[in-house]
């Protein structure tokens, strides 16, 4: 028989769903105010100084002006041309020397898993890598430097090799009995035990890349190899110029006074623009998210 709850245990759960319930409102709330003022007329949209609730008069001129941008393609390509790069040879990687620091035969293990984790707690700075990949390896506006850089994590590699000690020894070793190799073992037997964990890194890697900017910023210089976070950044400050209007042509409109509406409109059609991919992909890998963390989580 299940016993009823304290007064002080159903209060505390109270607490917890206002509490969270206000957390989802305030992280939704800017989301919506977005889409709405991205579908909504330019002129309205330039007189709100508050929230948007709602769509006003819905039209799309925002988004055929956002497309009509070339620099919105060329960022979309070079943004997958970094997150693909990156997280594809960073998950090779990661799956290699996690497979390798995970057996207990490996005998330098344990000293090679102290620095990796101190690399987490301890870094050189913004100021030594910036020379170690303009200067050292000569990456100065190459795209190689917005994927090299970013292809291992310490923090994604304790997680796989977590995950993988928690496979039992019995299943390599009587995969080794049958004949199979140490390629054949990790790809064939032990990858797909814990396919929740990869799906998890693999979610990590990939928005960790769409989202980064900063690294672009400070490495590449020709703007034909800037990343869609990077070329709306330069929309967003082009558009906050008050000298700067709007090309309205692909609207058949030439008045100045329609491309100084659509600026803010801009904005948040750009922002839309950058974002829905992420949207789209985080549904398929939501369910290995919390599965993935806890098998390749720290054990003490």
């Amino acid at each position: 028989m299940v016993r009823n709850r304290s007064v002080g245990s159903r209060i505390f759960n109270g607490i917890n769903v206002v509490f969270f319930a206000l957390v989802i409102v305030v992280c939704i709330l800017p989301v919506w105010h977005v889409i709405c003022a991205s579908f909504s007329d330019a002129g309205w949209v330039m007189n709100q100084t508050g929230l948007i609730w709602r769509i006003e008069k819905f039209n799309v001129n925002g988004y055929k002006l956002v497309f009509a941008d070339s620099r919105i393609w060329t960022g979309y390509l070079n943004t997958l041309i970094y997150v693909f790069g990156t997280t594809a040879l960073g998950m090779f990687l990661t799956v290699m020397a996690a497979y390798a620091l995970s057996r207990k035969d490996f005998l330098w293990a344990s000293p090679i898993m102290f620095l990796i984790s101190f690399t987490m707690l301890f870094s050189g700075g913004i100021v030594p890598l910036y020379i170690l990949v303009t200067q050292n390896l000569g990456l100065f506006d190459n795209r190689l430097a917005l994927i090299l850089p970013g292809c291992m994590s310490a923090f994604y590699l304790i997680l796989v090799r977590t995950a993988l000690q928690n496979v039992p020894d019995s299943l390599e070793e009587s995969a080794m009995l049958d004949g199979a190799g140490r390629f054949t073992i990790l790809f064939q037997i032990m990858l797909p035990l814990i396919k929740a964990t990869m799906a998890t890194v693999i979610l990590y890697y990939i928005i960790g890349n769409w989202n980064s900017w900063f690294s672009a910023m400070i490495y590449l210089r020709s703007k034909d190899k800037y990343p869609l976070q990077l070329v709306l950044k330069e929309i967003l400050v082009t558009t906050s110029n008050s000298n700067t209007n709007v090309d309205i042509s692909v609207l058949g409109s030439g008045d100045s006074a329609d491309a100084i509406l659509y600026k803010q409109l801009v904005k948040y059609c750009t922002i839309v623009v950058s974002t829905v991919p992420m949207f789209i992909f985080y549904p398929f890998v939501q369910k290995y998210f919390e599965s993935g963390v806890m098998i390749g989580a720290i054990k003490g």
